[in-house]
């Protein structure tokens, strides 16, 4: 017995302590005032140049372009606060499952409080399918088993030994035959009683959320890539739209009209299409991927996925089914596996027979859960082996790890007597002979390697009177020996395979032992050449752990101190890194890592808040779709990306062209919105849309270095603007050398212009495809766009006001001709010029 009194706190010393030290959950977290945030947000380079553009846009007095810049705007904002909140959200989520109602004793009586109102010192009463409240001492415990995988990763429970002393420091969750049971874990199986040692931030489950509140969520680095973009397209427009003044002020003499004619440049060249592009890109590839049923909480996270190099994941729960289901029986001649035989013979079915009557009736324990269900498929649903009433339970001893129950049948018949343990107490109550321990452990042996957790199962031969004190004292024949395991989810070893051909890194990260980490690593088709424990983690520094994780793939008995640790170690090795996970122990490494995925199902309110992704259907496959849409994206992002930077060379060269060669101006306002009319709409729909890549799952991730656009594609952009401006360059100065009327040359050099940038869309939808092929793809958006903007520029040709409006005049079809023509030429050029910028996207 405790030396604990049995009285528990008093009332007064309960609430003295609550006030002391705060109630039984996570502190609220400071928060960021919404007009800090806003104040973060305005000193953004891409919120400012929103911002500049729509005032200079309302300056023009063009609303329209300037409500839509202020649209952008005030959706960074909205962004950002959401982003702010998600912290808040994980600690709410933490706060909610470490407060379940509690059992007490205080004053010496039982009641039953708020989880948030347990103090420390308090007596708490645990029975089965009880959640923990706070960490705790055990005083007195009768067979008690937790179920701590939220913490841990492990999915069988552990067994508990009360203790009279409390230790100097409290060893981490996982430990068998510990006295310590954990806040948020599950009761599985017994009853106890203990003294409350920790409490809310304190507690094991509170050091998670200081490890969250703790972690910042570093930037996208496509969302700082796009960021560096527009401040350099923004200069370089500023630059031109400053020449295009000084140019007009020198050589017309007018300096009001040459601001005017600047500005119109300038807004030409605004990069507006960049932060659009990127928003719509983001939004889209979110509503894409909900299809496949993955939820995206963090949009940007999408196109991080598809750059992962390393994806790191837990066992418990993301590839296994976090379920114990019955595996393989086997008796002394005999083996049944699950998926084999159809029918269960009956020697296999008296094995099961006996476990189920080993086990409690209403099962917690994940086992005898297993156990049940398999008897329930072959004796019925809910029904017993036999009809029979339990009498007597011989519970688990620290000396004797096995359970015995005695069950008088409703007939009148002789007492049934069933027991169920670890293999060797189980073989110690039946007696064996050397030899037949030798290959009871050769049984045994085998079936551990392959994960399994097996129990052996027995009979009473006889019962001679009443019955013993201990089962010790009956005589055991043993039936056989049932494996349990967590089963491998079906889509796992296809969805690595798939990873593996696309140059992802599996590594596994699980709080169970290294035997069955080892297993399911095998059934999953993951290297398994070394594993590491977290007991060698601990004795690392961080530069010896970033050389430990460069090598292992699989780790075992993990704290989630130690998770975290991996993933930044993999993060400092410059890996980009995505963690799977579902339990309250994945959250921090969800968090840290570039890109977190949850399960959306099996998975905890925590796990689900951390991450970044979610998936619905708990299906680890879904990863490889999520993987699969978000190099699509970013391929067509870069696509989109060339374009705008093509399609604005050869119009920021036809407005510098006049002025060089003391020309007419050719291209006004209104030109410009038209323009913006193709170009906007195609960046954001058109390209958004393509078909992914035929190679883009059988090629390495991008190197994490790697720019948005590197080098080759925006020289590839460049010499695309240059093939298309030296194209309607040459029209326009060709047609005005003929003398042409300048009402002709604008109306023929704009023809020019927007068929130019037809093949400008043509060449960019693929990198490996010709425009040919990528002309026979389908795509409806640009089918759309195309055809309206060909029926308005018909009508603008056409309909006389429309002309006036524009300034055109009539083209005549020789005229057309020369410049399709020219136009097929450019692009038969630039298809030439393609692979030497694009073989290696």
């Amino acid at each position: 017995m405790s030396t604990v009194p049995l009285i528990g706190l008093s009332e007064s010393e309960a609430q003295a302590r609550l006030g002391a030290e705060g109630p039984n959950e996570l502190p609220q977290p400071d928060r960021r005032t919404p007009f800090r945030i806003v104040l973060e947000v305005l000193r953004e380079p891409m919120f400012a140049l929103l911002l500049g553009g729509g005032a200079i846009y309302v300056l023009l007095g063009d609303l329209k372009e300037a409500l839509i810049l202020l649209a952008f705007a005030l959706l960074s904002i909205v962004i950002t606060v959401v982003q702010e909140t998600r912290t808040e959200r994980v600690l709410d989520a933490l706060r909610n499952l470490a407060s379940p109602r509690a059992l007490v004793i205080r004053d010496g009586k039982r009641k039953r409080i708020a989880g948030r109102d347990v103090a420390r010192g308090d007596l708490i009463v645990l029975s089965e399918g009880d959640r923990i409240p706070a960490d705790a001492r055990l005083i007195e415990a009768q067979d008690l088993e937790a179920d701590e995988s939220l913490l841990t990763g492990e999915s069988v429970p552990v067994g508990k030994r009360p203790s009279r002393e409390s230790l100097q420091r409290i060893p981490a969750p996982g430990g068998g035959d510990s006295p310590y049971v954990y806040s948020g874990s599950l009761v599985v199986r017994g009853s106890g009683l203990a003294q409350v040692v920790a409490t809310g931030a304190r507690s094991e489950m509170g050091k998670i959320g200081q490890l969250l509140h703790s972690i910042e969520t570093e930037p996208p680095k496509l969302q700082t890539q796009t960021r560096d973009l527009v401040r350099l397209a923004a200069i370089g427009g500023g630059a031109i739209s400053l020449l295009v003044m000084v140019l007009y002020g020198l050589f017309r003499g007018g300096w009001l009209e040459a601001l005017l004619a600047g500005i119109t440049i300038g807004m030409s060249m605004l990069p507006e299409e960049f932060p659009v592009v990127l928003t719509v890109f983001m939004a889209m590839g979110a509503w894409r991927i909900s299809r496949a049923r993955v939820l995206t909480r963090r949009s940007t996270a999408i196109e991080v996925l598809g750059s992962a190099t390393v994806l790191c994941t837990d066992k418990t729960g993301t590839l296994t089914e976090n379920r114990m289901s019955v595996s393989e029986l086997r008796t002394a001649n005999d083996r049944w596996r699950r998926g084999g035989a159809s029918v269960v013979g009956e020697h296999f079915r008296q094995v099961v027979a006996y476990g189920v009557l080993a086990s409690t009736p209403e099962a917690f324990d994940p086992m005898e859960t297993a156990l049940r269900d398999l008897a329930d498929s072959l004796f019925g649903q809910g029904s017993l082996p036999v009809e029979a009433k339990l009498e007597r339970t011989y519970g688990l001893r620290p000396e004797l790890l096995a359970v015995t129950q005695v069950w008088a049948p409703s007939d009148g018949g002789s007492l049934i007597v069933a027991t169920k343990g670890a293999p060797e107490a189980v073989g110690r109550l039946c007696r064996l002979s050397d030899s037949e321990r030798n290959d009871l452990t050769a049984s045994v042996d085998p079936m551990a390697a392959e994960g399994m957790r097996v129990l052996a199962v027995a009979r009473a031969r006889s019962i001679d009177g009443t019955l013993p004190m201990a089962p010790t004292d009956l005589t055991f024949e043993l039936l056989g020996l049932v494996g349990f395991a967590d089963p491998l989810r079906a889509s796992v070893p296809g969805a690595v395979r798939q990873c593996q051909a696309a140059g992802i890194r599996i590594v596994m990260i699980t709080g169970d032992y290294p035997a069955t980490a080892v297993a399911i690593a095998g059934q999953a088709g993951l290297a398994s050449s070394d594993t590491v424990t977290g007991d060698v983690i601990a004795g690392q520094s961080a530069v010896q752990l970033i050389s430990c994780v460069q090598n292992v793939s699989i780790f075992a008995r993990i704290v989630p101190e130690q998770k975290l640790r991996i993933v930044e170690a993999l993060k400092a090795d410059g890996q980009i890194v995505a963690m799977t996970g579902d339990g309250v122990n994945d959250a921090p490494s969800l968090k840290a890592a570039h890109i977190g995925i949850a399960m959306g199902g099996r998975g905890t309110d925590v796990a689900r808040e951390a991450s970044s992704i979610v998936l619905l259907d708990d299906d680890f496959g879904s990863i490889v779709t999520a993987i699969r849409l978000g190099r699509r994206i970013y391929d067509n992002l870069r696509k989109a990306m060339t374009f705008i930077v093509a399609v604005h060379v050869p119009i920021a060269g036809l407005a510098l062209l006049p002025l060089i060669l003391g020309l007419p101006i050719i291209f006004g306002p209104i030109h410009i919105a038209f323009l913006e009319l193709i170009i906007d709409p195609v960046c954001s729909l058109v390209f958004e849309a393509e078909k992914e890549e035929d190679n883009v799952m059988r090629r390495p991730p991008r190197s994490p270095a790697e720019p948005l656009l590197p080098r080759r594609l925006v020289i590839w952009g460049v010499v695309q603007g240059a093939l298309t401006f030296a194209m309607a360059g040459a029209i326009f100065v060709l047609a005005t050398r003929n003398a042409m009327p300048e009402n002709e040359v604008r109306a023929l050099t704009f023809v020019a212009l927007v068929l130019g940038i037809f093949g400008l869309i043509l060449v960019n939808r693929s990198f490996s495809s010709s425009s040919v092929k990528a002309l026979l793809r389908p795509n409806v958006a640009l089918a759309s766009i195309l055809l309206g903007v060909c029926l308005l520029l018909g009508l603008c040709l056409t309909l006389l006001p429309l002309r006036r409006l524009f300034h055109f005049g009539p083209l005549h079809a020789d005229d057309l001709a020369l410049t399709a023509g020219a136009t097929l030429l450019a692009l038969a050029a630039m298809e030439l010029l393609k692979p030497l910028w694009t073989q290696r996207c």
